[in-house]
């Protein structure tokens, strides 16, 4: 799973990358925890835009109170099963969502440290998602996830759908078959580079952070 990523570029970088016209979306936090605002792309009439949106679509699992709040699922586990296929089918529903770099945990329990995954020659890059406007929380997106390469899988086997630039109008426009090939691919290994850090993989400034997956 994948619940920590950074977007360490301005909006306007954003923009210009993904060839967004008219941006709307302001800066988003560097590190981006489930349940929080991330940067998103989307295309409406043609024309694609650079929207504001809370990571994790809101939803209550069994045996939650009532009055529990929902959790931010944010990965998607298989874009043709269950909740997501109605979604995966409507290429409307499918966004670009730009990143620096994803994180997964390394190391023993209780001492997880942060190992970084980034494009090797892409400053800016993608991973394939679905949108839907929530009454929770406004507008929500989630990731979808492949099976780790070679390269990541060491560290964790799973790991974000990854999208070169010539792949984008593919993701945004093409057949649900043509998703879900991205997603049942293997993504290159020596496109990417990998940081191994000591920094504790549970920031303090949001702690109950989690990543929830179906």
């Amino acid at each position: 799973m994948c619940n920590l990523y950074t977007v360490r570029k301005s909006a306007a970088e954003v923009a210009a990358h993904f060839r967004v016209p008219n941006p709307m979306a302001s800066n988003a936090p560097e590190e981006i925890y489930p349940g929080t605002p991330g940067m998103v792309v989307i295309e409406q009439d043609g024309v694609r835009e650079l929207r504001s949106m809370t990571w994790g679509f809101p939803m209550k699992f069994q045996g939650m109170k009532p009055d529990a709040k929902p959790k931010p699922v944010n990965n998607i586990a298989d874009l043709a099963k269950g909740f997501w296929i109605g979604l995966s089918r409507n290429p409307k529903a499918r966004c670009l969502i730009p990143l620096t770099a994803f994180a997964e945990p390394e190391g023993p329990k209780g001492a997880k440290t942060r190992t970084w995954f980034s494009l090797t020659d892409e400053p800016i890059f993608a991973w394939g998602g679905l949108w839907r406007g929530s009454d929770e929380w406004g507008p929500v997106y989630s990731g979808a996830m492949s099976d780790a390469n070679e390269f990541v899988g060491p560290v964790h086997d799973r790991m974000p759908v990854l999208l070169h630039q010539d792949e984008y109008e593919k993701w945004l426009h093409g057949s649900f078959d043509d998703a879900l090939a991205f997603q049942k691919r293997k993504f290159p290994d020596d496109l990417l580079s990998m940081d191994r850090t000591a920094q504790p993989w549970v920031a303090k400034k949001n702690p109950d952070a989690q990543a929830t997956l179906i």
